[in-house]
């Protein structure tokens, strides 16, 4: 087999037993002796920033839930070892005998997405929804969110002031939900 044949799949799983899919199946892979055929097992997962009760914690959050990704030459060896991993409940593709490789751009995209160094903000805020500003000079305002920058972790708000809105530029954390 030479390396042409070789191709991330991915495999679905049990909804919240990726890592244990992964864990399995890693000690599978060296159990059966399958090194040469199958050669990385990762559950795609990204770094986020989540802010709750006004403080930012980072969060490690799977990108697709239900899915494994399995760097491997297929064969029904290997097929057989993956496909009888305990909670994989199969490989995608049109048809459950012939899955269906991953693009290299989908993988390329995949990885880029993993390894981002700056984790991304997560915010359980809406545009259009009503705040309370909790800090600055606006402080004790409500205001509508007019736009979310989940990059910087900046919202603008417009707060009515002598009758008219106002955008306003500012942190998440001035920010809270009514």
């Amino acid at each position: 087999m030479t390396d042409k044949n070789r191709h991330w799949y991915a495999i679905h799983t049990y909804a919240g037993y990726e890592d244990a899919v992964s864990r399995y199946l890693k000690q599978r892979i060296e159990s059966l002796a399958m090194t040469d055929k199958i050669f990385s097992v990762i559950v795609p997962k990204e770094v986020k920033i989540k802010v709750k009760s006004g403080k930012r914690h980072k969060v490690e959050e799977k990108i697709y839930p239900g899915y494994v990704l399995v760097d491997m030459i297929l064969d029904n060896d290997s097929w057989y070892v993956v496909r009888n991993t305990p909670r994989v409940t199969g490989f995608v593709g049109a048809s459950a005998a012939k899955p269906t490789p991953l693009s290299k751009e989908e993988v390329d995209e995949l990885m880029t997405r993993m390894g981002e160094a700056e984790p991304r903000f997560k915010l359980d805020l809406k545009v259009n929804e009503t705040v309370k500003i909790i800090d600055g000079p606006f402080k004790e305002h409500d205001a509508k969110i007019a736009e979310i920058d989940e990059e910087r972790g900046k919202v603008k708000v417009l707060v009515p002031i002598f009758g008219r809105d106002t955008v306003v530029e500012l942190d998440t954390l001035q920010v809270q939900k009514i």
